[in-house]
């Protein structure tokens, strides 16, 4: 298996160079060279299998020899041993045909740490063996943050860098990153948004000299590695639930498009997804996106659901690239254009082949405080509110009530504790090992949106 770069100007690599490189060099995002098939009767192998072994063998092919299959079995099993629920990501009942799938009991209490427990320990395994050191730089709107500082903290061979917009994420999300003590974790709040940590994030990535200098890499989506492992819960959830001889819907909460375009590889792969909502909050540019075949890039609003508060979804990008048959020069283009006026432009036919399987629809804040409080009403069961935003849009989009609907649990409610205290009247409590979460000392640099500023912050603190 070999990898290509979604804009055509950068080397093909194995897995294990694409897991350290992050961001191809041309800017674009790593891709398989081909899709690997899941059959039916490989799929209905699957059933009653563990998480970890079908984990395993999902992302076995993805491989390509560039790393051994024993080791990622044992890396995998290590992973989720730390998880606090037998299944990993255990499915929930809570309607008619409809599902919750729980990504959050990983030690960040988000669904990030089902794929960077995995990736933390493969940087930890490749670095070793080349004998090298890397530096992880990334910006988070508030899950990938911890689950990155936590996957990678006290392993000798990383150093990571995490920029956080100062004031707009939870104040849970916010110490689960800043009362972390470790000699290669640096937290860095920028008085910005989201987009703009990204975007100081990138263009530290686009500059050559930096990035050799450092050896950065980085462990958001734009890092293929990170989707990889998200596509597996796809497949564990429609086997547990009758795939391959039954078809099922999933919902979505995204703002970077990374979980969305998991699915989309899952489905790809022969998983037989009907139908993927794409739930987006206020800030909706991946909804605008698929019914306009417009992105353009508007203000940033504040909303209960702060990890999808962005304007910029990433990983729109792979997806552009296999709706234009892997033309790079066209997406290449694209981008560039998008780059300079914050907007896109795509064929509408080229959208086409999305209405298969995609729908999508926006969310407010009133009708995610309203949901939580109805459904914790009938059942006592609490959700957080991206979890919600799923909810209604899968209700509000779902095509086919015969075909099971399954919404991602994207974070534990306790991580958004004032927001399901307002809409529900309960307080969701921490678990265990983070019941001291606002006792800790928190160590943090808030520094200007300015790149000069962020970069020499890198540099004088960067071991590499």
């Amino acid at each position: 298996m070999k990898y290509i770069s979604t804009r055509g100007d950068a080397p093909v690599l194995g897995f294990d160079d694409v897991l350290l490189a992050g961001l191809a060099r041309d800017g674009g995002l790593y891709v398989p060279e081909t899709w690997p098939e899941l059959s039916p009767a490989t799929l209905e192998s699957f059933a009653g299998l563990p998480y970890t072994e079908v984990a395993t063998r999902v992302m076995a092919p993805f491989l390509g020899g560039g790393i051994d299959e024993d080791l990622v079995r044992g890396i995998v099993e290590e992973a989720y041993a730390r998880f606090r629920h037998p299944a990993v990501v255990p499915l929930r009942q809570v309607g008619d045909n409809e599902w919750v799938l729980e990504l959050f009991h990983g030690p960040t209490l988000a669904f990030k740490d089902v794929a960077l427990q995995v990736v933390g320990r493969l940087f930890d395994a490749e670095l070793s063996r080349r004998d090298e050191h890397l530096t992880i730089l990334g910006a988070t709107s508030g899950d990938t943050g911890p689950a990155a500082i936590e996957a990678c903290r006290d392993r000798a061979a990383l150093d990571v860098f995490i920029l956080h917009p100062a004031g707009r994420i939870s104040e849970v999300q916010r110490r689960q990153m800043t009362s972390v003590d470790a000699p290669n974790v640096h937290n860095l709040a920028v008085e910005g948004t989201f987009d703009d940590c990204q975007d100081l994030v990138k263009t530290m990535f686009a500059d050559a000299e930096l990035r050799r200098r450092l050896r950065l890499s980085a462990v958001n989506s734009i890092n293929w590695a990170r989707v990889l492992p998200q596509a597996v819960y796809y497949v564990t959830a429609a086997v547990a639930l009758g795939a391959p001889g039954r078809p099922i819907a999933f919902s979505v909460p995204t703002g970077n498009f990374g979980n969305a375009f998991a699915g989309w590889a899952a489905r790809r792969m022969g998983v037989p997804i009907a139908q993927l909502v794409v739930a987006s909050n206020r800030n909706d540019i991946a909804t605008r996106f698929l019914t306009t075949a417009t992105m353009e890039v508007q203000e940033v609003h504040p909303t209960t659901s702060p990890a999808m508060d962005i304007q910029v979804s990433s990983n729109i990008e792979r997806l552009l690239f296999e709706l234009h048959d892997r033309d790079a020069a066209t997406v290449a283009d694209l981008m560039a254009r998008f780059a300079t006026t914050g907007r896109m432009d795509v064929a509408p036919e080229r959208l086409a082949p999305t209405r298969e399987v995609f729908a999508t629809t926006r969310v407010d804040d009133e009708t995610v405080a309203a949901a939580m409080a109805e459904l914790y009403a009938a059942s006592g069961h609490i959700v957080d509110p991206h979890t919600a935003v799923g909810l209604v849009a899968g209700r509000e989009c779902r095509r086919d009530p015969s075909v099971p609907l399954v919404t991602l649990a994207t974070a534990h409610p306790a991580k958004f504790p004032d927001t399901v205290l307002a809409a529900t009247g309960a307080e969701p409590g921490l678990p265990e090992h983070l019941g001291d979460l606002f006792e800790r000392p928190e160590h943090c640099a808030t520094l200007p949106c300015d790149l000069a500023a962020v970069r020499d912050y890198v540099v004088a603190n960067a071991r590499a």
